[in-house]
């Protein structure tokens, strides 16, 4: 398996999914540039790490959207590649159009940098084919604009069509906004697009994914993501 992590400037968890795709799960990891306009020929899948891509300037994304690499990554998509956005990732893919949605400033106007519960809503994904429906998992999350907005026939849809990947919860799973941390309309902490290819998530799978870090429920989404 061909894995490329995109990184962009102030991109600050590049190196962690190298290790966690690369020596942690086993696959081939290439490192892309931002201002590259080609991803390496046999990738299967593109990672946009977390971080502060252009300083969060504008919006989180905002700038980065119009990098060289973001044609061929929407390419990449069109032709059914994989691509999960991380924290600013998801943030990059919802302004470029590949995830429908925005993420804003969160409810309290603070950086949030903890662990949370969140509830697997689907089992079919390549992320979350590895879980059960509503499995309870502990996640990272470090953001300041993390609060996930669309409207509301746009949520309906997303739901109608199971393509909300995890909801913000309480440690038994239960929906409760003293539970969502940042705001995110209907708790949503994850989406795919309608293609369930394109995946994008605010917490980090990739800082639980071995037992040194405490825990591997991270893991089990990247396993999933990595299989053929």
């Amino acid at each position: 398996m061909n894995v490329a992590v995109v990184t962009f400037p102030g991109s600050n968890c590049d190196d962690d999914c190298h290790h966690v795709f690369g020596p942690v799960l086993g696959a081939k990891t290439t490192p892309v540039w931002h201002g590259d306009s080609s991803i390496p020929d046999g990738t299967d899948i593109v990672v946009l790490p977390g971080g502060f891509s252009y300083g969060d300037y504008l919006r989180t994304g905002a700038i980065a959207r119009f990098s060289a690499i973001m044609p061929a990554i929407a390419d990449f998509a069109s032709r059914g590649g994989r691509i999960i956005g991380i924290c600013n990732g998801f943030q990059i893919l919802c302004e470029a159009g590949l995830l429908p949605g925005a993420l804003i400033q969160n409810r309290s106007l603070r950086f949030i940098c903890e662990t949370v519960p969140i509830r697997c809503e689907t089992t079919d994904s390549a992320v979350t084919r590895n879980c059960t429906e509503n499995q309870v998992l502990r996640i990272p999350i470090a953001h300041a604009e993390g609060n996930y907005q669309l409207d509301d026939d746009g949520l309906d849809r997303l739901e109608g069509e199971g393509q909300v990947l995890f909801r913000y919860c309480s440690p038994t799973g239960a929906l409760d906004s003293a539970y969502n941390p940042n705001g995110s309309k209907r708790s949503i902490a994850g989406i795919m697009n309608a293609g369930r290819n394109v995946f994008g998530m605010m917490p980090h799978p990739e800082r639980i994914s071995e037992d040194v870090l405490g825990g591997v429920d991270g893991r089990l989404l990247l396993e999933g993501l990595v299989c053929p």
